[in-house]
């Protein structure tokens, strides 16, 4: 095809036209249902300072009798406004405020809307639209929309379409009043008893109960359909059933909260209510295997406060908290998740069923016990519409570009969520205990303790062989079960750690072969895997010394040290006392492996100048010889020794909380135990301030 010359491009110039039928498209296809569409009428009303907006639905079961009307008494609009601005599609009005960090004159309010797009969510209702404009002082204009007649006018384009505006003296906003009121009617569809109070739980949670306006409320009533609101749980209603409540913030590279226990009614002689105030930690990221320090500070994102609310839903539990175990359980099915406030204005569609932004139920899948799902949190993340600036509405409104900011700000909130979990299983361990529900106590507990009613009632003779044959089943069983875990312990980071060497085995082999490189990395790969098959073979109990122990474990952890670049202290090459130790080789490596990973951890999180690690022998502690592993991380703050190995309490983001519970397991099967000192307890040298473990042996 021929180009046209320079004298013919005006008379092939194409313009683009635009149908009437587009904007009612857009409205249909960029809001996707009604309670986002009454989200968007009710932003323009906060926009336009209103101090209340109110939403009044009438026989919404019927497309031809419906109304919906949405009705504020904010600045309204006069005629300059409503032409170059309301009917202006995709208007940089609001967007330029935001720029220029302009507030509104009355409540300092910075603006909700910049796309121009929010009024087309009106035509998401209904197919005729009245809207009733006043500021103040001034006439009521008012405009009316009939999209049947301008969707069919195909000969007409979109700057043809005209809608008539009237003037009038005030009729709607008599005397001082002014505001804008948008009437719908002849509904695109029809509304359900579910879709009303689906809306109604959307209204409710418009405005922030977290420090929200207090200058603005949210109102709806449906007339002829009141029944269909009766019975609904109130926000109120629902927190008073949670046992757990934090309140906290999080800022560049450290969060804090505050966690409150409140124990069920009826069970305060079992248990008392605990409280720890300004709880503070480092964020951080899960990356593949590993976990990274987190810095929002290169973000414009700003403080995030929070606060959560989080429910056990045992049925036993869901009973001592409410006296309708249904509608709480459809509540927190219904609202259920972590919601986002900007200015204390809601977000969507964060936290709305279906939407699973921070994975919660991909992460209790994987943890069951010690993880949170959406339908066993309340949760409200407040941000400041200045200074979160990097957090970016998408067009269709329904949450924030996946940008590098959001990325970080969502494992922020993952990070904080980790701390507060770690808080939750403490209590959670004690509550489940109280219904019977618990694994506090051990099995081989409640068989002594069998034991002893049994002889109290004279009893004990006669059953005794059968109770001891089942006392070895589970002696068997526990320490099959131990060597089945013990293995999965380390052995993910060793295969890691292989799989790394291999990889530049592989790019050595491609360029121009140095056979000394070669061996050098065959070497390595093979020193990275002796460990993986060391675990995997039969660990029987023998008896070695601590030396051996050490040196094993250091030749197991060696290269994932060098990787950090961590310094490992290695007391025995100091002149610390050796000693002989019995009990399962393999199990005991894997055990000082795990306690170096754990260390190896907390010294990334923390990010000391100089990360150490000390491995060592000690007689300092009463009860026998012990080997030590010391750090200058950050430690276990006020973390009880208890909480520790209870299973799967962790503070490390994406940790199982397995790893310290196997350990002391393995301890206890093989005649020693796991110790945490006290400062003082081992002499340390001075540099190793942060955690301090101990595995501690009978004298053999």
């Amino acid at each position: 095809m021929s180009q046209p010359t320079n004298k013919n491009l005006s008379a092939n110039r194409l313009n683009f036209q635009v149908k009437p039928r587009l904007l009612a498209v857009l409205g249909e296809q960029l809001i996707r249902d009604a309670s986002l569409a009454v989200f968007e009428l009710v932003k323009n009303a906060y926009d336009a300072d209103a101090t209340s907006c109110q939403v009044l639905l009438e026989h919404i079961e019927s497309k031809e009798s419906g109304r919906i009307t949405v009705e504020d008494d904010g600045c309204g609009m006069d005629e300059n406004v409503l032409r170059n601005a309301w009917m202006t599609i995709a208007t940089d009005f609001r967007a330029e405020q935001r720029v220029q960090k302009k507030r509104t004159p009355i409540f300092n309010r910075f603006p909700l809307g910049e796309k121009g797009l929010g009024r087309l969510s009106i035509h998401k209702l209904g197919r005729f639209i009245r809207l009733i404009t006043r500021i103040q002082g001034g006439k009521e204009l008012v405009a009316e929309f009939d999209w049947d007649i301008l969707e069919n006018s195909d000969d007409l384009n979109a700057d043809d379409a005209a809608v008539i505006l009237n003037e009038r003296e005030p009729e709607t906003f008599k005397g001082k009043r002014h505001g804008t009121r948008l009437e719908v009617r002849r509904l695109r569809d029809t509304w359900t008893r579910g879709d009303l109070r689906r809306l109604h739980r959307g209204v409710s949670s418009l405005c922030s109960p977290f420090k929200g306006p207090t200058d603005f409320n949210v109102t709806l009533s449906a007339a002829n359909n009141e029944d269909w609101l009766e019975g609904l749980l109130t926000a109120d209603d629902v927190y008073r059933c949670a046992l757990y409540h934090v309140t906290g913030y999080f800022e560049s590279e450290t969060g804090h909260f505050d966690y409150r226990f409140i124990p069920p009614v009826g069970t305060e002689k079992q248990l008392t209510s605990r409280n720890e105030k300004v709880i503070s930690f480092k964020l951080e990221r899960k990356e593949g295997r590993r976990s990274h320090s987190l810095d929002l500070s290169e973000h414009k994102i700003g403080k995030v406060e929070f606060e959560f609310w989080l429910f056990d839903r045992d049925s036993s539990v869901l009973k001592a908290v409410s006296d309708d175990v249904k509608g709480l359980k459809d509540y927190l099915d219904e609202n259920g998740g972590i919601r986002i406030y900007r200015d204390g204005i809601r977000v969507y569609d964060f936290g709305e069923p279906g939407n699973d932004w921070l994975n919660l139920d991909q992460r209790r899948f994987l943890k069951p016990v010690a993880r949170t799902s959406n339908n066993q949190i309340l949760g409200i993340l407040r941000l400041d519409a200045i200074s979160s600036g990097a957090l970016l509405e998408k067009s269709n409104r329904e949450g924030f570009i996946e940008n590098k900011a959001f990325e970080n700000f969502r494992d922020a909130v993952v990070s904080v969520l980790t701390q507060v979990e770690a808080e939750k299983i403490k209590d959670q361990k004690r509550v489940r205990e109280v219904f019977g529900k618990g694994t506090g106590q051990k099995v081989f507990s409640k068989l002594s303790e069998l034991r002893d009613t049994l002889a109290s009632k004279g009893i004990l003779a006669e059953v005794e062989p059968r109770l001891k044959e089942v006392e070895k089943e589970l002696e068997i069983y526990r320490d099959q079960l131990l060597h089945a875990a013990v293995p999965g312990l380390n052995l993910g980071t060793m295969l890691h750690g292989a799989e790394k060497v291999l990889e530049e085995l592989r790019q050595a082999v491609k360029k121009d072969p140095d056979i000394s490189r070669i061996r050098e990395l065959v070497d390595r790969l093979y020193r990275a895997m002796r460990p993986v098959t060391n675990l995997l073979k039969n660990p029987g109990v023998q008896k070695t010394s601590a030396s051996v122990l050490v040196k094993e474990a250091i030749f197991s952890t060696e290269l994932r040290l060098k990787r950090h670049g961590i310094r490992l202290v290695n007391g025995m090459e100091l002149g610390c006392p050796d000693f002989k130790a019995e009990g399962s080789k393999q199990m005991l490596i894997a055990s000082i492996v795990n306690l170096i990973d754990n260390s190896i951890h907390w010294l990334e999180i923390k990010n000391p100048t100089q990360k150490l690690i000390y491995l060592a022998t000690t007689n300092d502690l009463e009860g026998g010889p012990a080997i030590v592993v010391a750090d200058n991380g950050p430690g276990f703050g006020n973390d009880d020794p208890e909480d520790l190995i209870t299973p799967f309490f962790s503070r490390r983001n994406g940790g199982m909380g397995l790893g310290l519970y196997i350990v002391n397991e393995v301890m206890r099967v093989n005649h020693g135990r796991l110790v945490f000192p006290s400062p003082g307890d081992v002499d340390l040298p001075p540099e190793f301030s942060g955690a301090v473990v101990a595995l501690q042996f009978s004298e053999v």
